[in-house]
């Protein structure tokens, strides 16, 4: 990725698993994506080359609506078991029909800690990986794993997602699956040649507001949608400064590194699906503005001892990196990421066009949204949102919103998000999110840094689907399907 500095040994080796085609032993990423990852010049040719799009190898198909096959059960192996890691993996084992047949963290306690609590939860002890930078490789070796979720630091998603696809499984990878250009279009020609699918962990997507802001774009609630906005505003300043909650401090440390949006992914990936992104439309350039840095050092000034490491690090990333971006068909999507200034949670997620508009994050009432529509709403007042998600509801909630609930964080999505995911593999039906949709919510990554290069000038963005976008297809806006009976 454009502006990343190398990493430490101490990093590589102590934060969670680490990569490379060395350590794998599975194959060294290819000369494209080497080549597209190179820091683009401050001249308008580094930007025209984003929208480079490479041919397909001989024999190379799309993976557009290309179902699983059935598995009776799905078996399910994990790398990285820091905070995200093990909390998931308790919701992989808890699904209908998946089990969890493989564990691997860097790090062996943290291994035998999620296998000890998976068997205390009634589970089967998992095969355990760990103690060693090459482990992960070793894990993708055995036969009774059908998919791979990795959750380790950002700079190893590329690497792990890669080796895991090779290795023939399907994968679904934690935010974003890679951070440069060059490594998204690897990802999505190596799932077009190893005929496996890749998903970006989008538990967003998933969200119940999202789904139901979804649903209400298709029904045409909203007329003709012309604009969304949707981002990630976290105050995480507490927990990048803790010596603790991120391993090494690898999150913080990307803010020495690089200018980019890391993690727009959460309210963009929403916007796009409601949006039709690669299926009827698609995104085509983008442009980033940032404020200065100033939120850590700030938080560090005024809360974090002076013998902290962190007072050896300069701040690059700006406090809030915004990015414009227009689409085929005219509309206009603005993606924020902001996890240094002190706020309130929110991912924004607003949708709107000729006829209304719904805005989360902003409401009184217990969903937290409001909305106003015509012909249903006048007097320029706004209504809760309530009585429209509970008429909008997505079948996936008012089938196992219970069951999320009681089994999954993040108010349950991440649940719904896993037991989709082993229902589209045991019913053999094509993902809701393809390795298409992933790079595309990823791509503004490495994009925000190439525009920021060129002074917010804007940035073709890649058609991934290479032409495929033009035809309409289903998505998050699924029709009801039942779980497969479990043997």
């Amino acid at each position: 990725m454009p502006k990343i500095a190398a990493l430490s040994r101490r990093l590589m080796l102590g934060g969670t698993l680490a990569t490379g085609a060395a350590a794998a032993g599975l194959g060294s990423a290819s000369g494209a994506a080497a080549a597209t990852n190179a820091t683009p010049s401050a001249s308008g040719a580094g930007a025209d080359s984003a929208a480079a799009t490479p041919r397909r190898r001989p024999g190379q198909k799309t993976m557009i609506n290309v179902p699983f096959a059935p598995y009776k059960t799905v078996r399910v192996g994990v790398i990285g078991l820091g905070n995200r890691g093990s909390g998931m993996t308790t919701g992989w084992s808890v699904v209908p029909g998946c089990v969890v047949t493989a564990v691997c963290d860097i790090r062996a306690d943290r291994v035998r800690r999620t296998a000890d609590g998976l068997v205390a939860a009634g589970s089967p002890r998992p095969a355990e990986y760990g103690g060693s930078a090459g482990a992960y490789a070793k894990m993708l070796r055995r036969d009774d794993i059908d998919l791979v979720y990795i959750a380790t630091p950002w700079e190893f998603h590329y690497e792990q997602g890669r080796a895991a696809l090779l290795s023939g499984k399907h994968v679904v990878v934690e935010l974003p699956i890679a951070t440069g250009l060059g490594e998204l279009w690897d990802l999505v020609d190596t799932s077009e040649r190893t005929r496996r699918n890749l998903m970006l962990s989008e538990n967003c997507s998933y969200g119940r507001n999202e789904l139901a802001m979804l649903r209400m774009a298709h029904e045409g609630l909203f007329g003709e949608v012309t604009n969304g906005h949707g981002g990630y505003l976290h105050d995480l300043r507490e927990l990048l400064f803790s010596d603790t909650y991120y391993t090494d401090a690898w999150r913080r440390l990307w803010h020495t590194r690089s200018t980019a949006s890391f993690y727009a992914m959460h309210g963009l990936a929403p916007i796009a699906a409601a949006m039709d992104i690669n299926r009827g439309d698609r995104m085509t350039t983008l442009k980033a503005t940032a404020t200065a840095p100033k939120g850590l050092a700030d938080y560090r000034e005024r809360f974090v001892p002076k013998s902290h490491p962190s007072w050896r690090e300069t701040y690059i990333n700006g406090d809030l990196v915004s990015c414009a971006i227009e689409t085929a068909k005219g509309r206009t999507i603005r993606a924020e990421h902001d996890v240094s200034s002190p706020r309130p949670y929110s991912r924004i997620n607003t949708l709107a066009g000729s006829r209304g508009i719904f805005e989360d994050y902003a409401g009184t009432s217990p969903t937290g949204g409001r909305i106003y529509v015509e012909p249903d709403h006048d007097g320029h007042s706004w209504r809760d949102f309530d009585t429209y998600r509970k008429e909008f509801d997505h079948w996936l909630w008012k089938k196992i919103g219970d069951d999320a609930a009681n089994n999954g964080g993040h108010g349950g999505m991440d649940y719904v998000l896993q037991w989709r995911t082993v229902q589209l593999m045991r019913a053999g039906l094509v993902p809701d999110i393809d390795v298409y949709d992933s790079a595309s919510w990823c791509a503004p990554v490495p994009l925000s840094v190439m525009s920021l290069e060129n002074k917010g000038r804007p940035v073709a963005v890649p058609d991934f689907t290479r032409g495929s976008w033009v035809n309409a297809r289903p998505g998050l806006d699924s029709r009801s399907t039942d779980m497969p009976p479990v043997p």
